[in-house]
């Protein structure tokens, strides 16, 4: 999320109404750029959850979807477009400190452990009201009595860190293919990286970082995974998994191939895309996307791992990162990375093909007019979209 004013940033959606549809500056012409037939369409047509921050679902089977809004409240209902209510799945609000003046904070990320079906636990990512600014990553749990009620007396706070500023907050946490947590933290915030935490190994700000929820090292209530690129180190924190990264506006595994996609909201120029990999310096606060950033700025360098996509602030302000579409519904878009830009309401596909190493296809996806707040996708795999006022879009074909 971008961290100018709400005010702001409507004014330049509307804006954006008369800006061309483009490409990435570092496009070339190899790459096709030309307008899908596609459009997007209301989901759930009868629901409205404010600020829905996330949409995912508990991969147990019974295909529910769960829609947390930034305020801290859990909603749960039935895959299908005619339910009317959904039900409250669990109710942290009276711990989750949001404003909208400072709404890079609240309620932020939710992931279901694999095992959920066997051990009913799940997390949460939120900016507790104990402490300024600070992120509290916890464990809770379902009931025992009724799978769409959360135990509201139990939760285990597994990580807590304070921030010096209230943006940057990154706040998406997702299991991946190994089975371990992954967790996105911004820079701290404010603008710069003045404490320089993008290449400081010793913090956890501006990292993802990798933890073992299903088991303790001393002094911890996870374990850091021996195969983390820093574990054991005395000058770096072992639960880093990659670093450099100013303020990761969702990530997420592609489901087939385990790729992990990020969307690194960008400061002064360019907005970027990201394959995140162990041990990778993304480069920020020396480099933004593709360039050289700041006092200390540097040109590619062979220990710094650029964006595979960039796009300037001539067409969007604040990427929205999504997911590679593994769906069955737009077939066309099997494969396809779905992603938007939260200020000018753009959406793209991108394709990327891994053996060349290059991007092939960023071809935009019409119809999109209200600023884009996350995307998440349902178990079967179909991508949704949400809106800041409570809608949750889909795609379609044009008709």
């Amino acid at each position: 999320m971008t961290q100018r004013p709400l005010a702001r940033r409507v004014a330049a959606v509307v804006a954006a109404a008369f800006l061309p549809w483009s490409t990435s500056i570092a496009a070339d012409d190899k790459v096709d750029a030309s307008p899908l037939p596609f459009t997007v369409e209301r989901a759930f047509p009868n629901i409205d959850i404010k600020r829905p921050i996330l949409l995912t679902h508990a991969g147990d089977g019974t295909n529910r979807v769960f829609v947390p809004s930034q305020y801290g409240v859990i909603y749960v209902f039935p895959n299908r477009d005619d339910v009317e209510t959904p039900q409250v799945f669990l109710n942290i609000s009276q711990r989750v400190t949001y404003k909208d003046s400072e709404n890079e904070e609240g309620f932020l990320g939710l992931a279901f452990h694999p095992k959920y079906k066997a051990n009913g636990q799940f997390f949460a990512y939120y900016v507790t009201t104990t402490q300024p600014h600070t992120i509290v990553v916890s464990r809770f749990r379902v009931s025992k009595d009724n799978p769409n009620r959360a135990d509201p007396d139990f939760e285990e706070e597994l990580l807590r860190v304070p921030q010096p500023f209230w943006n940057h907050k990154g706040g998406t946490i997702v299991f991946g293919p190994d089975g371990y947590l992954y967790i996105a933290l911004g820079d701290g915030g404010d603008a710069n990286d003045p404490f320089e935490n993008g290449q400081n190994l010793k913090t956890l700000l501006a990292k993802v970082l990798r933890i073992d929820v299903d088991r303790q090292d001393a002094g911890l209530k996870y374990a850091i995974p021996k195969d983390n690129p820093f574990a054991g180190r005395q000058d770096a924190r072992g639960e880093i998994w990659a670093y450099g990264l100013r303020n990761l506006w969702r990530m997420s595994f592609d489901r087939q191939t385990g790729t992990l996609w990020a969307g690194d909201v960008g400061q002064n120029l360019w907005e970027e895309i990201d394959l995140i990999v162990k041990g990778g310096n993304y480069g920020w606060n020396v480099r933004e996307a593709m360039h050289p950033f700041g006092n200390k700025g540097t040109g590619p360098r062979a220990d710094l791992i650029d964006p595979i996509w960039e796009y300037h602030h001539d067409i969007g302000k604040s990427i929205t990162a999504g997911h590679v579409y593994r769906g069955k519904k737009v077939p066309e878009l099997q494969g396809a990375y779905l992603y938007g830009d939260y200020v000018t309401a753009k959406i793209w596909a991108l394709r990327y093909d891994e053996k060349q190493k290059k991007v092939t296809h960023n071809r935009p996806i019409e119809g999109n007019i209200l600023p884009i707040m996350s995307f998440g996708e349902d178990e079967p795999g179909e991508v949704y979209f949400t809106r800041p006022e409570g809608a949750i879009m889909r795609f379609k074909k044009r008709s």
